[in-house]
């Protein structure tokens, strides 16, 4: 099992390669960095040949998904995952239980009971399953749709 989810697509391109690119560069701000910021482009990122690594512009849910991809013959390969900032914050309140836990034996203000760990490995299995997973569901199925628009895709199919 894998803590945070990717998904993976591949595509065919209408169009020409080149002129997808270019639209894909003319709807892009070039950043390094891939966070928020407000802008009348649909994407943040970077463009380097065929290759892409990019965000929507959306503020407050745009940086969460990262689409990497590559387009090359009419056809790309498109890889979304959850930004890096994202997963180290997940990742902190996915240890929320288990700190929990650990503060209350050391505190021994409660008595110990059997169930907690079972408690704690659900809410785990609820942050992940629910929230991170349906998160990650509706926000890459939102960004992959503005990345059709933009690069005019024939047909999308995922791969894993």
């Amino acid at each position: 099992m894998k803590i945070f989810p990717t998904s993976s697509y591949t595509f065919k391109l209408f169009g020409d390669e080149k002129e997808a690119l270019d639209r894909l560069k003319r709807r892009t701000e070039i950043s390094q960095i891939l966070s928020s910021q407000s802008t009348d482009k649909s994407f943040l990122g970077m463009i380097e040949g065929n290759t892409f690594k990019l965000i929507s512009t959306e503020i407050g849910k745009g940086a969460f998904c990262v689409i990497s991809g590559s387009i090359k013959n009419n056809e790309g390969h498109v890889k979304l995952e959850i930004n890096k900032p994202f997963r180290i914050l997940l990742s902190i309140i996915l240890l929320f239980p288990i700190v929990g836990i650990g503060l209350s034996v050391i505190l021994g203000k409660e008595d110990f009971s059997i169930i907690l760990p079972f408690v704690a490995i659900l809410q785990i299995l609820m942050i992940r399953f629910f929230f991170i997973e349906i998160g990650f569901r509706t926000l890459s199925k939102h960004s992959l749709n503005k990345l059709r628009d933009v690069l005019d895709m024939d047909y999308i199919k995922k791969t894993n």
